[in-house]
């Protein structure tokens, strides 16, 4: 026990260096992301995630959102934890035989107007689980799928870009 404790007082904990902040550039990209959901819905922009099978990798950076360096409520985004309260479902991972009729239950518990953001390689195609006979494929197999997020996983800053391309996307078709 003696001798691991030195070991970690010489070398140092194993963790990596936190992410660079540039934080006036992540602040004008959430405001600008408010600012569009604000104009389009009239108010914030709220989020539902479905994990539909996945390794979790995604999920990991979608909660990263959240913590203290990206902090997304203070932009007004935030997450739900009913499809009843959503705006956009967050879709991660290849759509499991065993998860098929919740995320289509969840689809139609989410209220209009509503969109689908398939996140990751895996939503998109399958990943590298195409072809598994667990898997019913990406989920635009399931379900209409109005963005795909490239990455395996995507970082946050791409997933908060996504968010934006989604807003501005729909603003367009709108007019």
């Amino acid at each position: 026990m003696r001798r691991m404790l030195f070991k970690s007082l010489v070398h140092g904990p194993l963790t990596e260096a936190a992410p660079k902040a540039d934080d006036a550039a992540l602040a004008e990209l959430a405001a600008q992301v408010d600012r569009t959901a604000r104009l389009r819905l009239g108010r914030t922009l709220s989020i539902r995630e479905v994990d539909a099978g996945s390794c979790n990798g995604c999920e990991l950076e979608i909660h990263a959102l959240n913590n203290i360096v990206y902090d997304l409520e203070r932009f007004g985004l935030r997450f739900v934890a009913s499809p009843r309260h959503a705006d956009v479902l967050l879709v991660t991972g290849p759509v499991t035989t065993n998860m098929r009729e919740a995320l289509e239950r969840t689809y139609q518990a989410t209220p209009a107007p509503k969109w689908v953001v398939a996140v990751g390689d895996c939503a998109r195609d399958g990943g590298i689980f195409a072809g598994s006979y667990a898997c019913v494929g990406g989920v635009s197999a399931v379900l209409p799928v109005d963005l795909h997020i490239r990455g395996c996983p995507p970082s946050p800053i791409t997933l908060l870009q996504g968010l934006l391309a989604l807003l501005e996307t729909v603003e367009r078709s709108v007019k």
